[in-house]
């Protein structure tokens, strides 16, 4: 059985990148919180999120639309979602992309109950036309439909029941400027320290039964990137190898040998991670280079790139952004086993 354990191919890029299949999805719901309390880390934003609904609930009113942003990963939905559950009102979810044409805004909205908690993932790339359609819903809960084409067309307002939009993204800087200040509360979610990671995965450890000592928690924090996501996918990995592997505990030297098949290393940087370090300081001469030239250098998108890479790099101290492009630290030098050296001769490409 071992063997077969050897065969098997982890990608820890996915992994960590948080890509979702059916099974991932009812995983996350399994260990998903429905009250603040429950809900790990954010503590400031939680505060003051309490109060906010606190008071909606003591008006007997609708919460004031809610913009949040942050890396992937983070609880943006899960804290939609808790919402809703706090405020005991209906919770639906859809994505921007699947928003294709203003019939299936309108259709999502004509069928929410009073005081609905509506939840749009990835709200930067809502079209325009969609975008505009959503100004008049939010700020007059009223839905503008055009009946008829031609000379003959005429619009007619239909009224909508008073409710909540939450709009999430990880690109805050791409949403524009109206429909951004339509929103009456914005949260920004931070990557999570250890300690709170340690707690998110002690929180999903009891609801799954998996007996895990306190070294090996510490140990699975500190390769999660700050992420929830990411701790609780590989606590799920890791508890593979135990059962397959040993005798079904998770301990320290189980996390190690687990995290070392998913080429994970001891600060939680993968193999992407260190190809990303080593592209900017063997082919570059430790930087600078420009985004662009980077995800092209390494076969990734830039998007992924900058929203998943550089922040953990960033907070790793592995990777600086500069004016003229990104530039690796000593640290990441250090970390690589690399010499740090002067200028070795190549000109960096900055566009």
């Amino acid at each position: 059985m071992e063997d077969d354990m050897d065969r098997e191919m982890y990608d820890s890029s996915s992994l960590l990148r948080g890509e979702q299949g059916e099974d991932e999805q009812r995983f996350e719901t399994t260990l998903r919180p429905q009250r603040l309390d429950d809900f790990q880390g954010q503590d400031a934003l939680k505060e003051n999120l309490k109060v906010f609904i606190s008071a909606a609930r003591g008006r007997s009113d609708s919460l004031d639309h809610v913009f949040l942003s942050g890396p992937p990963g983070l609880g943006k939905t899960t804290l939609a979602g808790i919402m809703a559950n706090e405020l005991g009102v209906e919770f639906k979810v859809t994505s921007a992309p699947a928003l294709e044409k203003p019939k299936d805004l309108a259709g999502l909205l004509t069928s929410l109950a009073s005081g609905s908690v509506f939840f749009i993932d990835e709200i930067h790339r809502l079209k325009p036309a969609i975008e505009e359609m959503l100004y008049i819903a939010m700020e007059d809960f009223e839905l503008d439909w055009v009946i008829g084409q031609g000379p003959s067309a005429r619009t007619i307002r239909i009224p909508l029941p008073a409710f909540t939009l939450v709009g999430a993204t990880t690109k805050p800087g791409q949403v524009a400027g109206p429909l951004y200040s339509r929103f009456g509360i914005t949260l920004r979610l931070d990557l999570y320290g250890e300690d709170e990671i340690e707690l998110v995965l002690r929180r999903s450890a009891g609801l799954l039964e998996i007996h895990a000592d306190g070294k090996a928690l510490r140990r699975l924090a500190k390769s999660a990137r700050g992420t929830p996501r990411v701790a609780n996918r590989l606590l799920r990995r890791v508890r593979d190898f135990a059962e397959v592997l040993g005798d079904g505990r998770i301990t320290g030297t189980v996390v190690g040998s687990s995290l070392e098949r998913l080429d994970i290393d001891s600060i939680g940087l993968e193999r992407h991670d260190r190809t990303i370090l080593e592209t900017i300081i063997r082919t570059y001469g430790g930087g600078p280079v420009g985004a662009e030239t980077l995800a092209i250098s390494v076969g990734e998108s830039i998007d992924t790139l900058e929203d998943f890479y550089e922040p953990f790099l960033i907070r790793s101290g592995m990777l600086k952004r500069t004016p003229r492009g990104r530039v690796a630290t000593p640290h990441a030098y250090q970390h690589l086993g690399l010499e740090l050296s002067g200028d070795n001769g190549n000109e960096p490409l900055l566009f």
